[in-house]
């Protein structure tokens, strides 16, 4: 028997080689025919490696890190479904049933705020408010005032109003050519605004306007700003005046701007009075206007209410511009914008002289006669008014009704019976008559 391990066929009947290829040797028979169905025995699965269970510590750590992370799971997720529900609430219509009007003092705070929110019927709690409040760190940004909330506000809106300061503004209008004294007057009857005015300003500083505030502003913060805004109108113009104008001075400008304010009403004359005021300065003439009399009288404290007598144009005082030459001391007004501007670039012109003309403006002239001649036709005009005011006064009282009893009767106010003893004489009563002596 050869030493190789090749099969060969003296090993079949042994069936050796059987083993190598996995299957029956060819010289094992079967038995039976049974067992020749069989199938073949499978092999032995290999073994498989033992696995070293980890140590007790590291299964402990193990499950303090899953249930951390299982712990953070549900944070966050309770944390996502808390914000959302917040976020809903807070952006959600509130339960105004309209639009209403709250005001705000000066000095609450959060709390309060949320409090007056609440009985106002803005809110309906005032946690959300106050969660919103700290959220935004917004505490130092409500500001006060009067504020209108719109229908089913939410709380962001009402919020977002607080912040922004989105109050009611309301309005307060200065004409041009008031006096100082009669701005205080008007800010002290504004019944919206609070505070008391310390000290009348100086005359000419403040600016003619229409100015927006809110409930509950301070008088004199509102003054200060009408002083801020004339002087920041007048360092914008200043720089941006004509060339060799006699005005040297803001002040100055000032003061002719305050005479031309009061002298025409009319903006397409401003420039050109300017002019003729600009030219008598420039002449060494004196202004002669009439309004600076009135302010001498009454010192911007009200109307003259009546006409210059003669004897106050030949007084000599300090704002009488017919006895004094060049300009008053202070202004007589506070001047518009249009005045100032009119006073820093004149109309170039030859006029000298301007008198009414009764239509609302004024008649220009370069010469006295011509001038002289414009007033004469000034005075008729103003003879003619007089005569039709005079003739319009005779005839309403002509046409003055004089009710009699018949006229009464007629139109049913009184019966027949009431007529008749109206028209009855009755003797007048005689207080404490004389008594005949006996």
């Amino acid at each position: 028997m050869s030493g190789s391990n090749d099969f060969s066929w003296d090993d079949l009947g042994a069936g050796q080689g059987a083993e190598r290829r996995g299957d029956r040797g060819l010289g094992v028979l079967p038995r039976s025919p049974a067992e020749a169905l069989e199938p073949a025995r499978a092999p032995e699965p290999p073994r498989r490696r033992q696995r070293r269970e980890p140590p007790r510590r590291i299964k402990g750590l193990l499950r303090i890190l899953t249930g951390g992370l299982t712990f953070i799971m549900m944070a966050m997720i309770a944390v996502g479904v808390g914000f959302y529900i917040v976020r809903y609430q807070f952006d959600r219509p509130g339960p105004l049933p309209h639009s209403s009007v709250v005001v705000i003092p000066k000095g609450d705070g959060v709390n309060a705020i949320a409090d007056r929110l609440v009985r106002e019927g803005v809110l309906t709690d005032r946690w959300l408010f106050t969660l919103g409040v700290l959220r935004f760190r917004a505490q130092r940004k409500l500001k006060a005032g009067e504020y209108e909330f719109p229908r089913l506000a939410s709380v962001r809106q009402v919020l977002d109003t607080l912040v922004e300061g989105r109050a009611i503004l309301h309005k307060v209008s200065v004409p041009e050519g008031t006096t100082s004294y009669q701005v205080v007057e008007l800010l002290n009857g504004e019944p919206l605004l609070k505070g008391s005015i310390s000290d009348v300003p100086a005359e000419g500083t403040l600016l003619p306007d229409t100015y927006r505030f809110s409930r509950g502003t301070d008088r004199q913060e509102l003054l200060d700003r009408m002083a801020a805004e004339q002087t920041k109108f007048l360092e914008t113009l200043w720089t941006k005046r004509a060339e060799d104008l006699p005005v040297k001075t803001v002040k100055e400008a000032l003061i002719l701007a305050s005479i031309v304010e009061k002298e025409t009403g009319r903006a397409d004359e401003r420039d050109r009075i300017a002019g003729v005021f600009t030219n008598r300065l420039r002449r060494g003439m004196r202004l002669q206007s009439d309004p600076t009399i009135i302010y001498g009288i009454t010192l911007g404290k009200g109307s003259l209410g009546r006409s210059i007598r003669r004897s106050e144009i030949n007084r000599p005082t300090e704002y009488n511009t017919y006895q004094v030459s060049g300009l008053p001391p202070t202004p007589i007004c506070n001047p518009g914008r249009a005045a100032i501007e009119a006073v820093l670039r004149p109309a170039e012109t030859d006029d000298l002289f301007f008198v009414a003309d009764g239509s609302g403006g004024h008649a220009f002239a370069a010469s006295l006669n011509e001038h002289q001649k414009n007033v004469r036709l000034w005075r008729k005009v103003e003879r003619e008014v007089r005569a039709r005011r005079e003739e319009s006064a005779k005839e309403a009282a002509s046409q003055a009704l004089v009710l009699t009893t018949e006229d009464l009767a007629a139109a049913g106010l009184v019966d027949a019976k009431a007529a008749e003893l109206l028209d009855t004489s009755f003797p007048l009563p005689v207080r404490k008559p004389l008594r005949k002596r006996n």
